[in-house]
This record gives C-alpha cells, sequence and structure tokens, in this order.
C-alpha cells in the first residue's frame, strides 16, 4: 500500500502553505514626505494577506503611518488599515499643499527668474529658520499635521484596544533620552513629538518633559520589538539612502548627506548591537533559550531616493506622494517574492556587510 497522501490532500497542504500568515514587526523611519514610500509598502504587504504585524516601532512620518495603520486595522481589518492609509496621504497632500514652499516663489517667474527651483526655495527657509527660532516665527504653535492627525485617528479609542502594539520614538530635549511612547500611551502630542523638527515646530510638551523628532535617538529604535513582542522577524522599511558614492561638494549635497547620516545613525548602532549578539548565539557563547536571536529584514530603495534630495522631503504634491507609493508597492511587490518563505527561519539581509 502506497505511503504518499492521495492527490487531494498534497493539494490543500500546497494551498495552505501558500496562503500561510506569517507574523512580523515593523520598524519604520522618518522621512517626511517620502514616507509616501512607506505607505506603498505597507499598502503591498497588507494586500497580499500572508503578513500579519504583531508590533511597530516607528517614528516621525513613520509614527504617522503606524498609527493610522493601527487604527484603521484596529476598526476595519486589512481593508480599513488600507482604506485609513490612502485618505490619510490625500488629506496631507491637500492641506500641505496650503502651506508647502512648493508652491512658492511662482511670482518670480514674473521677472524671468523661471530657473529657479524647489532647492531654492528650500536653501531660503533653511536660512531664514537658522535666524529665527519657531518660537518667532510661529508663536501661536500652529501646525496643520494636528488637525490631519485628529481626522484620521481615534486616539481614545486607539489607545483603549489597538490591534498593534505601537512604539512611536520621540527625544527628550533636557535629557537627550529615548522615549517610547507605546499604544495605550498615544496621543496626536505623542505622534507629532516624533515629528517635531526643533528648527519648524516647538518642541511638544507632555506630562512637562519636551521632545523633538525621534530620529535623533530612534529612527526607529529596534529594541522594543526586541523587549515586547514575540515574533523575531523585523521588517526595516527605510527611507534614508544608507549609501550614497561620492563625496558631496557643494552646500546643498554636503546638507542633504548629513541629513542622511544623522538619521541613519541611531539605526546602525543598533543593528551592531543585534550583530553582535547574533554572533554570541551562533557561536554558543549566549543561550538562544534566554536571548532571542532576531530576524532582520530590510525593504529599501536608494537608488530611487537618492533622486530626492532633503528639501522634497517637504513636497505633499499628490502626483509625487503617489509615484512613491507606487515605488514602495513595487519593492515590496518584489521583496514578498525574493524573501516570504525566509520571514521565521532566517534573515534576508546580511547585517554584517550593509550595516556594520
Amino acid at each position: 500500500m502506497s505511503a504518499r497522501r492521495p492527490r487531494a490532500a498534497r493539494a490543500r497542504a500546497k494551498r495552505d502553505v501558500h496562503n500561510e500568515v506569517k507574523t512580523v514587526n515593523l520598524a519604520l523611519q522618518g522621512g517626511g514626505a517620502h514616507g509616501a514610500f512607506a505607505w506603498g509598502v505597507l499598502d503591498r504587504m497588507i494586500e497580499d494577506g500572508r503578513i500579519a504585524f504583531e508590533g511597530i516601532s516607528a517614528t516621525s512620518a513613520g509614527a504617522m503611518n503606524a498609527a493610522v495603520l493601527a487604527w484603521g486595522w484596529t476598526k476595519g481589518g486589512r481593508d480599513g488599515a488600507r482604506h485609513a492609509l490612502t485618505e490619510f496621504w490625500r488629506d496631507v497632500s491637500h492641506t500641505g499643499m496650503q502651506y508647502s514652499p512648493y508652491r512658492g516663489l511662482s511670482w518670480l517667474s514674473q521677472f524671468g527668474m523661471q530657473a529657479l527651483d524647489n532647492s531654492f526655495t528650500f536653501a531660503l527657509g533653511e536660512m531664514w529658520t537658522r535666524m529665527f527660532s519657531p518660537y518667532e516665527l510661529n508663536p501661536a504653535n500652529f501646525n496643520p499635521l494636528r488637525s490631519i492627525l485628529d481626522r484620521h485617528v481615534d486616539f481614545a479609542a486607539l489607545r483603549a484596544g489597538s490591534a498593534i502594539k505601537l512604539f512611536l520614538c520621540a527625544t527628550n530635549v533636557e535629557t537627550c533620552k529615548v522615549r517610547i511612547f507605546e499604544a495605550a500611551d498615544v496621543t496626536a502630542d505623542a505622534v507629532l513629538a516624533s515629528a517635531c523638527l526643533p528648527f519648524l515646530f516647538q518642541a511638544v510638551e507632555i506630562e512637562g518633559q519636551y521632545y523633538w523628532d525621534g530620529g535623533y535617538m530612534g529612527n526607529p529604535a529596534i529594541f522594543p520589538l526586541i523587549y515586547d513582542c514575540d515574533a523575531r522577524d523585523v521588517v526595516i522599511v527605510h527611507l534614508n539612502p544608507v549609501v550614497r558614492e561620492g563625496c558631496p561638494r557643494t552646500a546643498a549635497q554636503i546638507m542633504n548627506r548629513i541629513n542622511e547620516v544623522s538619521f541613519n545613525s541611531s539605526l546602525m548602532r543598533e543593528m551592531r548591537a543585534i550583530a553582535f549578539v547574533t554572533s554570541l548565539i551562533e557561536r554558543g557563547k549566549l543561550s538562544d533559550r534566554e536571548f532571542k536571536k532576531m530576524l532582520i529584514h530590510s525593504i529599501r530603495c536608494d537608488e530611487e531616493m537618492l533622486h530626492h534630495g532633503v528639501a522634497s522631503k517637504f513636497n505633499p504634491d499628490w502626483g509625487f506622494l503617489c509615484h512613491l507609493r507606487d515605488k514602495g508597492r513595487e519593492y515590496a511587490e518584489a521583496w514578498l517574492a525574493a524573501h516570504f518563505e525566509r520571514i521565521g527561519r532566517e534573515s534576508s539581509v546580511d547585517v554584517r556587510s550593509e550595516f556594520l
């Protein structure tokens, strides 16, 4: 008698493997309007149906994506999360174009100065914010992102029972320590604190403490996913190019690369620590029963982001955001095709060669 399973059973087993849902944690970098790339990545991963999220650690624009995704998922599952992200970014574009410097300087064309581009606009803004603080330029502390967040996230309901663990990073201005806002603590202020660029916005006060952008201390922080989540897999969605060949020589190039280095530095340090612990576990120096061997995955598109300098992080044009969203979906699609089977088994990125 044959020991082989009946054909129907084999087909069913194959179908079950194909439909297997794997749980991962997400680590979402900040990067202003470039967060639309992460929107695309998330949209494609959710649409795929084979990925579930246990926790999300996020900073700045990543924190906004995380809060909106978590609320959408809590309220309406996968479809709710995708819809919430789409409507959030649509509102970012609509509202942002009312205040964006990308609308600026169009009047200069009347004087034959069409060559002036958005980089010039941004440079003027940079010079202005170095001369005057947001306490002088914006004494009323107006931030259009607050109303956008309030329209798209029910923070009270999210705090009462988020379907996904949240860890949003902010930098304590006075102590230099990273503050992690978990789902039970998340408010609009917490998200704005995570995205508070100190030259543009007044520090966000929460419980008597002042906070700036979390990217200075964790972009994003990986340690909450290690300590507070069961899943070992972490999918990092990058917005800031890690590799940029050649030495920057113009003032704009230098400023842009400093921005990229600064907002990658904390992640690079954590990757070094993860690589060190992983090496000790693999060499038998640490017990894998007491220490968790993390499985690291990375979705990044340096080739695309190299073409978008720091100025474009303030570009809310809907066409630009949709372009980045589509790139995010494209890269997520490629990553799923190449690495889905490795989730839960091994890292799909060589941490030592990529980050050390």
